[in-house]
């Protein structure tokens, strides 16, 4: 296993593309959280909104990125033909996504860790003088707390869920286009479909509507499901598709 992190470290750290990935991933997250808080105010003397989640606003574009770069680590070596180089020195194509896995992981959490901190820290500055109160933003309110370190794991499992894709579809535009469907596809229908009942069903399911359920810190028992719970759902999306990508991966040719 050893080697097979080493051989997938060289390969994402020698390649430009996934190193203006991470870096884009960081400060687009933090960018559009700042002109968020920048653009929200929050009606005196009793603000009901909000202001962790509004903060952490940017994370809805950051996971575009994350995504991307998760599927350039596998549609990449297909479009190049670097994966039978891969899988000749690793026979065990397990262990190869597995590597994979880790890599992509590690990488994210190098953009996903500053552009959230950026993202809370934008917002821990302005919005105060939007409305806000700087307690409701501190990091040693619990909730805060769990809505900013969520937002961390929230990113790196999108990128798992995008590498499991990636290995599937095997292709990088295809993937791309079928990972941003997934995460954006499924708010989109819950907001236009008019029964109440499918709404609340469809935000319970979708990857990215019920994982962001981990930003919420107001109002908790009206949500579609909880913050940790909507999180696992998430997580029970990335570990199928990165079981079906394995799957895949182990029963066709290179």
């Amino acid at each position: 296993m050893t080697a097979a992190l080493h051989a997938e470290w060289t390969k994402l750290r020698t390649v430009a593309g996934p190193a203006w990935l991470v870096v884009a991933a960081a400060v687009l997250t933090a960018a559009l959280s700042a002109a968020t808080a920048a653009a929200v105010t929050c009606p005196a003397p009793a603000c009901t909104l909000d202001g962790p989640r509004i903060a952490l606003t940017g994370v809805q574009l950051g996971q575009a990125v994350v995504a991307v770069l998760a599927v350039m680590v596998v549609g990449d070596e297909y479009r190049t033909g670097v994966i039978r180089t891969t899988l000749a020195a690793m026979p065990s194509r397990a262990r190869v996504l597995a590597a994979k896995s880790v890599v992509v992981a590690g990488a994210t959490l190098a953009a996903a860790v500053p552009g959230v901190l950026g993202a809370w820290l934008a917002g821990r500055l302005i919005m105060p003088d939007h409305g806000f109160t700087a307690a409701q933003l501190s990091l040693t309110n619990g909730a805060t707390l769990r809505a900013v370190t969520g937002s961390v794991l929230y990113l790196t499992l999108v990128a798992l869920l995008s590498l499991g894709l990636a290995a599937a579809v095997r292709d990088a535009p295809t993937g791309v286009g079928v990972v941003l469907a997934v995460l954006y596809l499924g708010p989109i229908l819950a907001s236009v479909v008019s029964d109440p009942d499918w709404q609340r069903r469809l935000q319970q399911i979708t990857p990215s509507s019920a994982g962001l359920s981990i930003q919420h810190t107001v109002d908790l028992p009206s949500l579609p499901v909880g913050p940790w719970p909507g999180l696992g759902v998430l997580a029970l999306w990335s570990v199928a598709s990165l079981l079906l990508g394995g799957l895949l991966l182990r029963l066709r040719d290179a």
